[in-house]
């Protein structure tokens, strides 16, 4: 009876992490290229397929604050190529002041190719592209890992979009791609990929993650009130 008792337990629990996992992979849903977020509501197009890998929910109850991550990965036997990361953050009490954000910052100078910011009826998307790196051992990055796919310590290309939906909410976008998965030979040398001195491959790869991500922040749909 006792055995019975801990395996009924268990299946439950389980059963409890798997709605979790399903609720809040609805909550950011991929259809083909479309991604489409319910809280809050809008709309972007992606540049590929990808596939949902994880989400979570933080509390921060001194802040008044809650944020929503949801990981999608695109990849090639098991190793990212392609990363994209949302990040909701919402107000949790009403009588906290409003939701507001610092304007993005490039980690250098040299790394930052695109800043710019775009008007979308009444909001505005503020975004970035810059040069980063990956790295595999970085907590962020842990759910990736464990879900079982090799994040390659490698030059990625990242974009940013930031906007503040409501007073109660704002997103963050974070798109990136390997350096190396784009087809042609670059540098792994960070010098090669400064802004003043980008030539030959490694100004194509920029230049087309650049075009690609605008196109993602002019995708962005939000449904009329």
């Amino acid at each position: 009876m006792k055995k019975f008792v801990i395996v009924w337990i268990l299946w439950i629990l389980s059963w409890v992490v798997l709605s979790s996992a399903l609720a809040a992979e609805k909550e950011v849903e991929l259809r083909g290229k479309g991604l489409i977020a319910h809280s809050p509501p809008f709309t972007m197009t992606l540049p590929g397929e990808l596939r949902w890998v994880h989400s979570s929910s933080t509390d921060y109850p001194g802040e008044s604050s809650r944020t929503r991550v949801h990981f999608f990965v695109r990849e090639k036997i098991k190793q990212v190529e392609e990363l994209l990361i949302i990040q909701i953050a919402e107000r949790t009490n009403p009588q906290a002041e409003p939701i507001s954000v610092p304007p993005l910052k490039s980690l250098s100078e040299d790394a930052a190719y695109l800043t710019g910011r775009l008007k979308k009826g009444d909001r505005e998307v503020e975004y970035l592209v810059q040069l980063m790196g990956w790295d595999p051992k970085a907590p962020s990055l842990h759910p990736i890992m464990k879900a079982g796919f090799i994040i390659p310590p490698h030059l990625a290309l990242q974009g940013q979009g930031l906007f503040v939906y409501s007073l109660d909410r704002a997103v963050q976008v974070r798109f990136s791609k390997d350096a190396q998965s784009f087809g042609i030979k670059v540098s792994d040398k960070a010098e090669s990929w400064k802004k003043g001195s980008l030539a030959g491959n490694e100004r194509k790869a920029s230049e087309a993650f650049q075009k690609t991500f605008l196109e993602m922040m002019q995708s962005i749909t939000f449904p009329k009130l």
